[in-house]
């Protein structure tokens, strides 16, 4: 019997190593495909990231244009609290 017992022993190793085998490149190819998508994301996110900060930088652009030149001397006449008012 030892000799069957042997056997036995044998093919349940064997059978042990080729699901932990199984078991650890199927939990490979999961960690791989979670890892593409999250680089995935990861470069969406810097793609919006880079269209974000591209639109602020045209509405900063927007804005200044839209506004007048500062002059150096006021260009009219501008109510002064301390200037009298009528009777």
């Amino acid at each position: 019997m030892d000799g069957n017992d042997s056997g036995d022993k044998k093919q349940d190793n064997a059978d042990m190593a080729a699901f932990v085998q199984n078991l650890l490149e199927q939990m490979q190819s999961r960690f791989q495909t979670m890892s593409d998508s999250i680089i995935t994301k990861i470069d969406e996110m810097g793609s919006r990231i880079d269209e974000l900060e591209q639109s602020i930088n045209d509405l900063r652009t927007e804005m200044d244009a839209d506004k007048p030149p500062s002059p150096s001397a006021p260009s009219g006449p501008k109510n002064d609290s301390k200037s009298p008012k009528g009777p």
